[in-house]
């Protein structure tokens, strides 16, 4: 009998040993050389069921129902073992289980503890019995042999633990990574028998993309003051980078000072001075960011570079009736490339990157083996959230110690993480950048003022004294109420608004602050960093220290005034519960250090905050809390419990225009493929509130889609307000 693993449309079959012999190579050749031996064995037992007959039949006739993937797994448990093939065998056994499914959480052989659906390790292994008569699969056995791979230095690494926590970790790490190696093997090659007109591949250039960089930065006028002091930061920079070989710099540098090309002047020259680096990619907290610098990158430098955008409101999606076949190619190019991140040079959210570490599925791991051999930038890293720190921390050094990969910490407001780095990042060194301070002084371009206690209309009077004027409060449902109360020209920015009409608003105040127009804007927290806009005055409420002095970046951000003008103020309005402790330790740091931008207060800040939040949020979490040993991780459970974005909410598109509604008629005729680009057309609302404005039918679904089914309900200036008219009036709707 013939064995076949895959049949083509136009009838052409797949014999599964080539399948596996392909998979089993290519995974080898993706894999780092310590676990490159487990890689193949992964590849070269995944889909051993496929020789079962019942599948053959399913595969010809598309019944009965038979899952293979878990049947490698099972063959594997079933040997004997000593314990070093345990660990390994174990390793394979996640994999190869969950190869379609994602990677399962491990359970208990009395199924206690584990949510019981029958996805966990155990259980599928000790379904065995089902997979005997008619639904044998021993004819693998005549191909493919099973044997355990040597594992040698992966055990050395594990033994070298300091604790079980951490030999967890690395178990996990090491796990996760081989999945990717396998998951991308396995649908590559697939792919390649598939569907062989599939074009993939990009290309970077790198040593002209830093060619037009120094033009660039030799551009720049160094008369001013300021100017002078910026020219020397960098300088500074530059050359402490170029002396160090530690894989960790820190990039401290004030707002203004040039940091974003800085940055990529560094990861380039390390590049290109670094055996073995073959990508750069560039890691951005917010969507609002990602666009200013992704557009900058690929005007500057996209002649050079096929730069790949991958973030919720970039679309690669080509219609070729409308498009040249050169264009849809390239498209279709880099689309493939979000896929697996197989791109050298890559710009994405901090949100993809952390969540494509510690994921459960393929769809997002597949690009975990490509973070290896890689310069990656994090910017505004001050925005990791604190419970994730010790994830994040972890996994970035996981990255550098076994991927040969080195990071750039970048922020205007770096947090002292010395304690964090010497338990999660430990024997990895670290270089400072920037280690005089002295050029600081002239980017301090504010003068800061508490008002205390006060109210809008005090905030109002006092804004409209100057020629253009921002206003930052903590809740979207007030920056629209506040707006409502300007006069004058005026602009409102929150993410009630779709990502559409926030980047045409952004485009109007930056034209009208070019042009001296005089404006005030009323705006959420989104403004604080990356937005390039430059204020003669910002007020912003109350928040934390990191907000307060990021706000302050918006003020004379180009020195043109002596002295800008800052001022902090607190209102009635109750502290948002995320918010309570960042105020409570911005006080006490004010008190301890009256200049609040002083490197000291900022130092004081985080140590306070960081300290309070240890025991609880930054220590607890880790996979191997509720693991007892490698058998029983929580893959699943721990990845659907990792969110950046702690809030549940829900996607409703909100049909604008008429590109809005072409979108949703080509969805409702079953073109899927467009919900990537109604993303720029979409507002997330909070589960209670959606599932309040489902009831009141001012929501409708469209083809799986949420859309805004009364349009009185988005105003472009304001964007999505559910109170229109008072009709619906609830509290907590709006954070």
């Amino acid at each position: 009998m013939e064995y076949y693993a895959h049949i083509r449309e136009d009838g052409e079959k797949q014999m599964v040993l080539e399948h596996l012999t392909n998979v089993s190579d290519m995974a080898g050749a993706f894999s780092k050389e310590m676990l490159r031996e487990i890689c193949r064995a992964a590849g070269r037992y995944h889909d051993i069921g496929k020789y079962a007959p019942a599948f053959q039949q399913r595969l010809m006739t598309g019944k009965p129902k038979f899952e293979h993937s878990a049947c490698g797994a099972i063959a594997l448990d079933q040997m004997s073992k000593n314990k070093m093939e345990e660990c390994v065998a174990w390793m394979l056994e996640y994999c190869i289980a969950g190869h379609h499914t994602g990677l399962p959480d491990g359970g208990t052989k009395s199924g206690r503890g584990y949510p019981y659906d029958g996805t966990a390790l155990y259980h599928r292994l000790g379904r065995a019995p089902d997979y005997t008569g008619e639904r044998d699969f021993s004819a693998y056995q005549k191909d493919v042999p099973l044997a355990i791979p040597d594992a040698a230095a992966m055990m050395q690494e594990l033994l070298r633990a300091k604790d079980q926590t951490e030999m967890l970790e690395r178990y996990a790490f090491f796990t996760r990574y081989v999945f990717s190696c396998l998951t991308d093997a396995d649908f590559l090659d697939t792919e390649q028998f598939c569907n062989p007109q599939k074009q993939r591949g990009l290309s970077a250039d790198f040593a002209e993309v830093l060619k037009a960089l120094n033009q660039k930065l030799s551009g720049f006028r160094a008369e001013t003051p300021l100017q002078k002091a910026r020219q020397r930061l960098q300088q500074q920079a530059f050359q402490n980078a170029a002396q160090s070989d530690a894989p960790i710099s820190i990039l401290n540098m004030p707002t203004g000072s040039g940091k974003t090309l800085c940055s990529l002047k560094i990861a380039l020259q390390k590049v290109l001075n670094n055996t073995g680096k073959k990508r750069i990619i560039y890691v951005i907290p917010y969507t609002s960011i990602i666009e200013q610098t992704a557009e900058q990158f690929e005007q500057e430098f996209g002649q050079y570079a096929d730069i790949l955008q991958h973030h919720s409101n970039y679309v690669y999606d080509t219609d070729p009736e409308e498009q040249a076949d050169d264009t849809v190619s390239a498209a279709q190019r880099r689309k493939s490339a979000t896929e697996n991140w197989d791109a050298p040079f890559l710009v994405t959210t901090s949100v993809q990157f952390f969540q494509s570490l510690y994921h459960y599925k393929g769809t997002g791991l597949r690009k975990l083996h490509n973070m290896a051999d890689a310069v990656i930038v994090f910017d505004e890293v001050h925005l990791l959230p604190v419970e994730l720190l010790q994830p994040c921390l972890r996994g970035i050094g996981y990255l550098i110690r076994y991927l040969n990969s080195e990071a750039i910490f970048l922020s205007a407001t770096m947090p002292d993480y010395t304690e964090l780095f010497q338990r999660y990042l430990p024997g990895i060194p670290v270089c400072p950048l920037i280690t005089g301070r002295t050029d600081f002084a002239a980017f301090q371009k504010c003068r800061f003022h508490f008002l205390g206690m006060t109210d809008y209309d005090n905030v109002l009077e006092k804004a409209s004294a100057y020629p253009s004027s921002l206003i930052i409060v903590n809740q979207r449902k007030s920056a629209r109420e506040v707006f409502a109360q300007v006069s004058g020209k005026k602009y409102h920015l929150s993410t009630d608004m779709i990502p559409a009409d926030r980047s045409r608003v952004i485009g109007e105040i930056r034209a009208d602050l070019k042009k001296g127009v005089p404006i005030t804007v009323v705006s959420t927290s989104l403004v604080e960093a990356g937005v390039d806009l430059d204020f003669s005055a910002v007020f912003r409420q109350m928040a934390g220290l990191d907000n307060i002095l990021q706000s302050a970046g918006r003020c004379n951000r180009e020195g043109k005034l002596q002295k800008g003008d800052v001022y902090i103020f607190e209102t009635e309005e109750r502290v948002p519960r995320t918010l309570e402790q960042r105020v409570q330790f911005t006080k006490a740091a004010r008190q301890k250090c009256p200049e609040i931008a002083a490197p000291e207060c900022i130092e004081t800040y985080y140590r306070q905050f960081y300290t309070f939040c240890d025991k609880d949020e930054i220590r607890s979490n880790t996979i191997a809390r509720d693991a007892a040993g490698i058998d029983n991780l929580p893959f699943r459970t721990y990845a659907e419990n990792f969110r950046f974005i702690q809030e549940d909410t829900v996607g409703v598109v909100i049909p604008t225009d008429d590109t809005a509604k072409a979108l949703l008629a080509k969805l409702e005729s079953g073109k899927f493929s467009v919900r990537r680009k109604l993303q720029c057309y979409t507002v997330s609302l909070r589960r209670h509130a959606f599932s309040k404005a489902a009831e009141a039918g001012i929501l409708c679904e469209r083809n799986g889609v949420f859309v805004l089914a009364d349009m009185a309900y988005y105003e472009k200036e304001t964007g999505l307000n559910l109170e229109h008219n008072g009709d619906l009036l609830w509290d907590g709707m709006f954070p």
